[in-house]
């Protein structure tokens, strides 16, 4: 794996202090309704795909994950302009707005989705890595749901199956402690959600998400046994939300000093100290690159405001395969 160096410290910080101040330029958006529908922020988990970006092949390499799904296709490389234009449903989205917060997508940079059924994209993981492993291409899939979605009935069979046929896939649930609003410690009679991965004889493990560092190594682990044909892992990345499961959430089931604390754990500011602790910038540098990632989005948000949106008819291309689809003759009529 690439060591740790200096420049892979500032990247990740430039990366996350721009990904932190796009959730929020989201919340502020959504508030003024130019984003409308469901959404689902992603403050204080930024390390997961800091580290597992820094532990894949970017040229192969897959991901796809659930509903909470604007930063981990920026850390795969999608241009984060186009996520905010699809976020508020313009023709320049990532999905030509037609998908919104939810539905991020992305084949040229490998990234599957955003999914808005809970737990769907599981199976849908295995299935990219039976493709690879089928051509044999050499990659590998990384599987992101939450740890509501590990309740599933398609985990298990999906778990299943990987196994059996050693599929090139890395299941990774993001544990923020919430399932919506329902705590972990109330919906199963443990609370080491890696563990379901011992019924299959899977190699699974917990790991402090909130530094990419450890999660980096273990991904890096994960993924390689998966690159030499030795089947998944499962890993229980244990991270925590700033902001409520949606913007509709009033978090009546957790306290502000719960938050507080929590925040005392925040991702950016473990980089940050690791950085000055090791004198490879200033805090006047680290100043810079927060104001660049501030004026970044601003550009982000520039390109939404002055594109169109899609066309009216643009609804009906991507819903019918069959041209001769006679609900459409109705409406014709």
């Amino acid at each position: 794996m690439k060591e740790f160096s200096k420049e892979v410290y500032l990247k990740w910080y430039e990366d996350m202090t721009m990904w932190r101040r796009f959730e929020d330029k989201c919340r502020s958006l959504y508030l003024k309704q130019k984003i409308r529908g469901f959404l689902h922020l992603y403050n204080g988990q930024e390390a997961i795909p800091a580290g597992f970006t820094h532990a894949m092949d970017l040229t192969k390499d897959s991901m796809i994950t659930a509903y909470r799904c604007h930063i981990h296709p920026m850390a795969m490389g999608v241009d984060p302009k186009r996520i905010m234009a699809e976020l508020c449903g313009k023709a320049t989205g990532t999905s030509g707005g037609m998908g919104g917060s939810m539905h991020i997508f992305s084949k040229e940079h490998r990234f599957y989705g955003g999914h808005g059924i809970v737990g769907g994209q599981i199976p849908l993981g295995a299935g990219i890595a039976f493709a690879d492993q089928y051509f044999d291409r050499k990659a590998v899939n990384i599987c992101f749901f939450g740890d509501g979605a590990a309740r599933q009935g398609s985990l298990h069979e999906t778990f299943n199956m990987a196994m059996n046929w050693k599929l090139p896939v890395v299941f990774v649930v993001e544990n923020n402690q919430y399932a919506m609003g329902t705590s972990v410690k109330r919906t199963a009679n443990h609370e080491d959600i890696y563990k379901l991965g011992l019924g299959y004889e899977m190699p699974c493990l917990a790991v402090d998400a909130m530094d990419p560092e450890k999660v980096a190594e273990a991904a890096y682990e994960a993924i390689e046994r998966a690159r030499r044909g030795d089947g998944p892992t499962f890993i229980e990345a244990r991270t925590y939300r700033y902001r409520g499961h949606s913007m509709s959430d009033a978090e009546p089931y957790r306290s502000k000093e719960e938050v507080a604390i929590r925040k005392n754990d925040d991702p950016i500011e473990l980089i940050k100290q690791r950085i000055l602790a090791n004198s490879w910038a200033t805090e006047e540098e680290l100043e810079a690159m927060d104001n660049k990632s501030r004026d970044f989005v601003e550009e982000c948000i520039e390109f939404m405001e002055n594109s169109p949106y899609p066309d009216v008819e643009k609804i009906y291309e991507y819903v019918y395969a069959q041209e001769d689809y006679p609900f459409l003759d109705k409406l014709e009529n």
